[in-house]
């Protein structure tokens, strides 16, 4: 029996040839792998989250994140205004107007594309494109100016609303053209103001006057329009091109089939310009519409006129509504609230008031 105390010896060094090492050689010596970095955490793979795998979880980012921003500057509701991103007013005093390269895009479009300035018609060295445009660039530089004044006037009345948030905040596309106009009325009117920009395969930036904290940037189409819609309880449709309309016709979509449970105010702005591109009438006459249809929006052609729309929609749709219910609540019994909601409504548990979709 082994004594107690003695060294236990390696057996390994029983059969060790006298005066030879019995050491365990160093493991990169004898080709074993070195010490591995800690992996990264999944949400922290930059390379799987722009993967394929990754697509669901940024398509749910891109909606959890914004909810949670709207829930923190407090947005309750919103009025989205849509136009031409296209053109943006270098002098509004002169009318003078510069086309961009694509919609959004920051760099200029060629210069055969710009409209004409007096001097080149004068001369006749304008194209007749160049003329049109140089006709036009008139009118859609007062377009810019009427947006800038309609989105001040709605500001500053939604300012007046007595609610613990912000009420009917003035939303765009967040670039240029109309969208700037929209943004800086309300900024200029001391209101927050939203931007939903979309990530496009050419250089752009969103306009200055967005305020920061609710500055967006989406990849999917399909997660920036629902949040258009979502929040939405009225529309301003400005002229402008495909997205314009694409904008436009799916908010009248879902009116139109009541998949939104809620009433949306749409004012479509420059009746003259809409009713050169699109003729409703027509399909009203060949049965692919009702005539009831034509009374899902109004036309408007003063920013006071379609401000007096705007107001009189949201007062009957909303705050009449809302006013009633309040009285009504102010002389019910009190009824015991669950611990979980106590001294909370359920718009205040779930953030802001998201438009339900019927089932």
């Amino acid at each position: 029996m082994e004594e107690q105390g003695s060294e236990i010896k390696d057996p390994g060094s029983l059969n060790a040839e006298p005066g030879k090492s019995t050491e365990i050689p160093d493991a990169a010596a004898n080709g074993a792998p070195p010490p591995l970095d800690r992996a990264p955490l999944a949400y922290e793979n930059i390379a799987f989250l722009n993967s394929a795998e990754g697509r669901l979880i940024r398509i749910v980012a891109e909606y959890v994140e914004p909810l949670a921003r709207f829930r923190k500057e407090q947005i309750q509701d919103t009025v989205v205004f849509f136009g031409s991103a296209r053109f943006q007013c270098r002098e509004e005093a002169h009318h003078a107007l510069e086309l961009l390269d694509n919609t959004g895009s920051t760099r200029p479009a060629p210069t055969h594309e710009q409209p004409a300035s007096i001097p080149e018609i004068v001369e006749g060295k304008a194209s007749n494109l160049q003329r049109k445009r140089a006709v036009a660039a008139v009118e859609m530089a007062r377009y810019y100016e009427d947006a800038r004044r309609l989105s001040q006037l709605l500001t500053y009345w939604a300012k007046s609303i007595h609610s613990r948030r912000h009420r009917f905040v003035v939303t765009s596309g967040g670039g240029p053209g109309i969208m700037e106009a929209a943004n800086r009325g309300a900024h200029e009117a001391g209101g927050k103001t939203i931007g939903l920009n979309i990530r496009l395969p050419f250089e752009q930036s969103p306009n200055p006057y967005i305020t920061p904290s609710l500055n967006f940037e989406f990849h999917y189409f399909f997660m920036r329009k629902l949040w258009f819609a979502y929040l939405a309880k009225a529309l301003v449709v400005f002229p402008g091109g495909f997205g314009t309309l694409d904008e436009m016709f799916e908010i009248l979509t879902l009116t139109q089939t009541q998949k939104l449970a809620k009433k949306i105010t749409v004012v479509v702005y420059g009746s003259d310009y809409w009713k050169k591109i699109f003729n409703l009438p027509a399909l009203v006459d060949t049965g692919a519409i009702s005539p009831k249809d034509l009374e899902l929006f109004q036309y408007a052609d003063t920013p006071e006129q379609a401000f007096e729309i705007l107001r009189q929609g949201l007062t009957d749709n909303y705050l009449g509504p809302e006013s009633a219910a309040g009285r009504q609540r102010e002389h019910a019994a009190p009824v015991a609230e669950p611990d979980l909601m106590a001294g909370m409504t359920v718009d205040d548990f779930l953030g802001p008031e998201l438009a339900k979709t019927r089932k």
